[in-house]
């Protein structure tokens, strides 16, 4: 068998991506000999080296593209690399109907240790990590690969504030925080409060709801949730050196910026 054999074979399962390992246990040809079809494959751009060791298979309606839906590899991905992760950020927004804004990388959230982002050609991913994994709030969706992990939307909404400095600040976020508060679910948002540990993000989170006009159980339950124990004021956005001051909102959220959405 051929790697190009191998790879119609994968294609015929809708698998969309491959190890080194993998193809040469099943074609049983030496490292060297597959790599160098492999190579000449890459450079006709039937096939892309996304990481050393893994690769993505184009089929003729994404070689146009020069990259795949990330939904059909990032599942075998990860298992490649032994990691958890979910998709997240902006990825797991458009996924989530909240694709107001046109995104041009993928983002997902990692375990530890951080990996390097990957830009090859059209390919641009960013990884971010969390030493705090989430117990809930990973959901799984259904692709023509198989499943993919990704957040749900309350969790989508809280990564988002937390890493807010990350992707170009809240104004730039405003739109699809707006977008994703009709996918939240009181259930959703009660899974996260079981395990979430960043309160000064709850309370951002709280007030931009407010903010949006959420359906205001949302907000009662996240307060609820908060007033169990002593919180203090936070700036909305955080800035290195600048603490909270004045808040005048039940959330002691210091707005420190002026909210402008393009919704």
């Amino acid at each position: 068998m051929t790697a190009v054999d191998y790879i119609n074979e994968l294609l015929s399962y809708e698998e969309y991506s491959f190890s080194l390992e993998e193809i040469q246990q099943r074609t049983s040809k030496s490292i060297v000999s597959l790599k160098r079809e492999l190579s000449r494959l890459v450079e006709k751009k039937e096939v892309i080296n996304l990481r050393k060791g893994f690769y993505l298979i184009l089929p003729p309606r994404y070689r146009s593209l020069g990259q795949l839906p990330i939904e059909l590899y990032v599942e075998k991905f990860f298992k490649y690399l032994n990691k958890n992760y979910y998709l997240a950020l902006y990825t797991a927004a458009k996924f989530h109907g909240a694709s107001h804004q046109q995104i041009q990388k993928e983002y997902i959230i990692t375990s530890l240790p951080p990996g390097l982002n990957i830009n090859k050609g059209s390919i641009n991913i960013n990884f971010f990590t969390t030493a705090n994994w989430p117990a809930n709030n990973i959901i799984q969706k259904k692709a023509d690969a198989g499943y993919y992990n990704i957040s749900s939307p309350v969790l989508t909404a809280v990564d988002l504030i937390h890493y807010q400095t990350k992707l170009g600040g809240l104004n730039r976020m405003l739109a699809t925080l707006e977008e994703l508060t009709e996918e939240i679910s009181r259930a959703d948002l009660s899974e996260l409060l079981i395990w979430y540990p960043h309160r000064s993000t709850l309370q951002r989170l709280g007030f931009l709801l407010e903010e949006i006009q959420t359906d205001h159980t949302l907000t009662d339950r996240l307060f609820d949730h908060l007033k169990i124990n002593a919180f203090y004021p936070v700036v909305l956005s955080p800035k290195k050196g600048q603490k909270a001051g004045a808040t005048g909102n039940r959330w002691k959220v210091d707005v420190n910026l002026k909210l402008e959405s393009d919704l």
